[in-house]
């Protein structure tokens, strides 16, 4: 029971952690593209969207070596110094130049590797087969909270603004600095658990491939070096099994979603002239509804993976189909052109009178339909891969990333209605394959139930 009460606290300190350090950095992707397009310096000539591209690209790459340098250092440490890098992005923005922009794009790529591998280790390191569908959800309401307070403070402050001036973008990002650094120092906070006993025979099966063979169990002292080797070939190990390479493609589609809710969609939303002279602080308020809709999903799904009495594929496609609502009501609310209009903005519209209140809807259905995915998916992953925890989600952010750097790089050149062609179906591509990998899984939970009579 102490031990229990003692994860459930590290979950929270993680997830309030996050939520801080990511009510700094998300708000910042938010608003970027639009503040660079504000922003009147002959020494500055950045893309918010060519700077995502960076991150995610250099991020997908790293993940190779991410869960080799958790093993070195540890879980607690990667998280703080990579929070560091985070803060220093966002501090970036106080006085920009081309060449730190770029420059501090690349380290915050790799700096996420870590973040997030060592995020999914000690998820996972705090949980049970019983808690772990539980724990993320708790982890993902609170992370989502970020979307909440951030973007909050952006529509109070900027909902009248037609132009963004350097006063208004230098206090922004001091106070995002700020929130940043006070998450990065609450992970110290996060207690050691003491390691379990080894997985009796009845879980090992539960296992894909030979993932009872776990590097984490440590049978000898091992050094630094080959430590790190080893969690770099379980890395590369985990990504060949067929239930990775299944989930592959749902953790695809999740990238392009997210490049498009937490970069694209805002900027759209604020590139609308026929919105009025508040279009530029409903960048804020779309975070807002968003955040309110990943909150919810994420508490509510948490719920339901604690009874899990229905399995993980009911969530998923009810995210499917909200996600597919939510993509047709913006193709007929938005302007084509939105993604890549001029600081002006655009003065098309879509294929009705374009409508302030169904922009929010559809921000609220995005935030709902990405918690479906997205805590199923660190459930599953945290049930599978349970003794290769790191490994498991550096593969899950290696194929995340690297498909929301390409959409990034996309979107600077194509117009709504095709990025929203490609999430269509890639999104059903990737429920179908998250079936059949939920469908294995409980296959093998009963083989291992009646193997055990």
């Amino acid at each position: 029971m102490l031990q229990e009460r003692k994860t459930l606290i590290n979950i929270f300190i993680l997830g309030i952690g996050f939520m801080l350090m990511f009510t700094a950095f998300q708000t910042c992707g938010n608003i970027e593209q639009t503040v660079i397009k504000s922003y009147n310096s002959t020494e500055f000539h950045g893309s918010g969207y060519n700077s995502m591209a960076i991150i995610y690209g250099v991020f997908s790459a790293s993940n190779l070596i991410a869960p080799s340098v958790v093993a070195v250092i540890g879980p607690q440490l990667s998280l703080f110094f990579s929070g560091l890098v985070y803060s220093g992005y966002i501090a970036m923005f106080i006085h920009p130049f081309t060449w730190s922009f770029y420059t501090v794009s690349v380290l915050v790529g790799i700096a996420a590797a870590v973040l997030w591998t060592a995020q999914g280790n000690l998820l996972t390191i705090n949980s049970t087969e019983s808690t772990i569908g539980r724990n993320s959800g708790i982890f993902w309401a609170l992370l989502q909270f970020s979307l909440f307070f951030g973007n909050l403070y952006i529509y109070i402050k900027w909902h009248d603004k037609v132009h963004i001036t350097d006063k208004d973008r230098q206090t922004v990002f001091i106070s995002l600095t700020v929130i940043s650094l006070v998450g990065n120092f609450l992970f110290f906070l996060i207690q050691k658990i003491e390691p379990e006993a080894p997985p009796t025979e009845a879980s090992e099966s539960l296992l894909p491939g030979d993932a009872c063979e776990s590097d984490s169990v440590v049978v000898a002292p091992e050094s630094l070096a080959t430590q790190a080797l080893n969690a770099f070939k379980r890395a590369i190990q985990l990504a060949m099994t067929k239930e990775m390479l299944l989930l592959s493609i749902s953790i695809a589609y999740t990238g392009l979603e997210l490049t498009f809710y937490s970069g694209v969609y805002g900027t759209c939303i604020g590139a609308m002239t026929l919105f009025g002279d508040h279009a530029k602080g409903l960048i804020g308020l779309s975070g807002i509804f968003i955040g309110i809709g990943e909150i919810l999903g994420g508490s509510l799904f948490g719920m339901l993976n604690q009874c899990n009495r229905f399995g993980r594929n009911p969530v998923v496609f009810l995210g499917l189909l909200t996600h597919f609502l939510a993509f047709y009501l913006i193709f007929l609310n938005i302007a084509s052109d939105a993604p890549l209009a001029p600081e002006e903005g655009t003065d098309l519209q879509g294929f009705i009178t374009p409508s302030v209140d169904v922009a929010l809807l559809c921000s609220f259905l995005l935030g709902l339909g990405d918690s479906c995915f997205n805590t199923q998916l660190l459930s599953i992953i945290g049930f599978m891969f349970r003794n290769d925890s790191a490994p498991a989600f550096a593969v899950f952010k290696f194929v995340q990333s690297i498909t929301a750097a390409v959409a990034f790089f996309y979107s600077n050149y194509l117009l709504l209605h095709w990025q929203l062609l490609i999430m269509v179906l890639v999104g059903f591509t990737g429920t179908l394959s998250f079936f059949v990998a939920e469908w294995m899984v409980v296959s093998r939970q009963r083989n291992s139930d009646y193997d055990s009579i």
